[in-house]
């Protein structure tokens, strides 16, 4: 066997390394080890930020539940005219409406168009649906259709175990929310939280704010709408509202336009005026009480969408609620004062 010996010293073919080679070795794998370290860093800095972002990126995901956003779109009207006439704000009716029937899903709102999980309890002589809930065979109120559930709701609020939230800023969702809780509305623990989640993730204080003619501040975006502070009560605790930017007063049970013309310190002409009432015309409580002009069209909130009339509501009914003057309402209508609006009629506000 041939064995070739090499003098390494003398071979011009062989690399041979260079006096610094191990150190520039050496400098890169320390480079290297830097760099994966600082990459560790990197990855362990993103996955605390991630854990941070976490509560925030639920937050948003749950913004896209288009089931509870449909429930909003569907009764948002209805929860509005409910806290003109009753006083309760739109913002907890539809926040309790969403989770008592699993934004009617929930068998008893299918079922029974119960939205509030409301029992037959004294005095209701309807149809009952008969349901587990705190006992195996509990009665829960039947209604016709889910404004009857609605208009119930607010009815069932009225009684005198609840009237201390009528005591409370029609805009404090937090208060009614928890006063819902104290006067035993539920028994879950976490029941006013769980409104005040709901009302807080979907914006339903806009609504409220709306509702009232009030909207939400900004330095872009500056307005001459009083802040809370500046709705005040006159001697009587009588709250001053704004609906459509037009100052007003919500009527209350015995009201009369000279009892209001005395407590507001407003000539009863002017009163009548404003209001485009007559001499001895009956206020129905609830009902807004205009102490200015009211307004030629409704408030931007409603372009591009109609009123829909129920049973017996009248155009001077129409006009109150939405601040807007009667013969305006004809006019935008194409209707004649011989108009008598029927259930179901969309009528035109803006």
């Amino acid at each position: 066997m041939l064995h070739i010996s090499i003098d390494e010293s003398e071979s011009p073919y062989l690399l041979k390394p260079h006096k610094r080679g191990r150190q520039g070795l050496v400098s890169c794998s320390t480079g290297w080890r830097s760099t994966a370290i600082a990459a560790r860093s990197l990855m362990r800095l993103w996955c605390i930020c991630l854990l941070c972002l976490f509560p925030f990126l639920l937050h948003a995901q749950q913004k896209r539940n288009e089931l509870y956003e449909r429930y909003i779109d569907t009764y948002r009207d209805l929860a509005v005219k409910q806290m003109h006439v009753h006083g309760i704000p739109a913002s907890i009716t539809l926040a309790q409406g969403i989770f008592e029937s699993g934004a009617g899903r929930s068998e008893l709102a299918i079922r029974a168009n119960n939205h509030f999980g409301i029992k037959k309890g004294v005095g209701w002589t309807g149809k009952v649906y008969v349901k587990a809930d705190d006992r195996p065979d509990d009665q829960f109120r039947v209604y016709s259709s889910v404004k009857q559930s609605y208009e119930d709701h607010s009815s069932f609020l009225k009684a005198k175990r609840y009237s201390s939230l009528f005591s409370l800023d029609i805009l404090d969702y937090k208060g009614w929310a928890r006063g819902l809780k104290e006067c035993g509305y539920a028994t879950n623990p976490a029941y006013a939280q769980r409104l005040i989640d709901i009302i807080e993730l979907y914006n339903l204080h806009d609504i409220d704010l709306e509702a009232v003619g009030k909207h939400k501040k900004s330095k872009h975006n500056k307005t001459n709408t009083p802040s809370n502070d500046e709705f005040v009560y006159d001697s009587n605790g009588r709250k001053f509202l704004e609906n459509n930017g037009l100052r007003c007063i919500a009527a209350q049970p015995g009201d009369s336009w000279d009892l209001l013309a005395g407590e507001l310190g407003i000539k009863k002409k002017k009163l009548l005026k404003y209001n485009e009432a007559y001499e001895g015309m009956p206020i129905m409580s609830g009902t807004f009480i205009y102490l200015q002009k009211k307004a030629k069209k409704g408030p931007k909130t409603m372009k591009k969408k109609w009123h829909k009339v129920s049973y017996g509501e009248s155009m001077y009914f129409i006009s109150q609620l939405y601040g807007v003057r009667i013969h305006c309402l004809y006019k935008m209508n194409f209707k004649t004062e011989a108009y008598i609006p029927q259930q179901g009629d969309l009528i035109k506000v803006r």
